[in-house]
């Protein structure tokens, strides 16, 4: 079985360190709290928000990625993928550089220095090796790059990944999401990687 995974809000979690570094730069009213999406809606409301949002995630995607954390379930599952003999890849949509960003850190460096650090590569044990990690600088590069790799399966948090008309039509869609709002038919919805885990592997 091969298995294909998209990085940001899927492996790794950005809601608390998002809402911290808002208040940080006192960009939210005190007492406020919400998860990553809330806080780009609250500042994208904003006078000037879209360039606080954009300049908030050159930060926290390069700088401030150690504050990130992993999902719950995503060890286990790819514990379950060794345990299965599947191979497992990492297919992400990310830009070098971030907007916003003055310091110009690498993305993709910084996203692989928390997959090293969290134990997901470079590891005796790791169910990933660095060079199953791919970085792509669009979304059609991205569905292009995991089409290429003939998957079985992929996994994603976004519904436009699924929805691009050269999506192959032979690997399976999950979709990582708590959402109860309709979604493609091909999609299935899961909202937890205990659940992935136990669809994927019935265990």
């Amino acid at each position: 079985m091969r298995i294909g995974i998209d990085f940001d809000n899927t492996i790794i979690c950005y809601d608390k360190v998002f809402a911290d570094v808002a208040r940080q730069r006192a960009l939210l009213p005190e007492g406020w709290a919400g998860l990553k999406t809330d806080v780009r809606d609250y500042l994208r409301s904003r006078p000037g928000g879209e360039l606080a949002w954009q300049g908030l995630q050159g930060f926290v995607y390069g700088k401030g990625i150690g504050g990130a954390e992993i999902y719950p379930g995503v060890r286990e599952f790819l514990a379950a993928c060794r345990q299965a003999g599947a191979s497992v890849c990492i297919v992400s949509h990310k830009t070098q550089f971030g907007h916003q960003d003055p310091d110009r850190v690498d993305l993709r460096d910084a996203a692989r220095g928390w997959l090293r650090g969290a134990g997901l590569i470079d590891a005796a044990d790791a169910a990933i090796s660095l060079g199953d990690v791919y970085f792509e600088a669009t979304l059609a590069a991205k569905v292009e790059r995991l089409a290429s790799l003939d998957l079985d399966i992929f996994i994603d948090d976004l519904v436009d990944v699924f929805e691009q008309p050269h999506f192959p039509k032979t690997t399976r869609a999950i979709l990582f999401t708590r959402s109860q709002s309709p979604h493609p038919e091909h999609c299935e919805p899961i909202a937890t990687w205990a659940d992935i885990r136990r669809e994927v592997f019935a265990a």
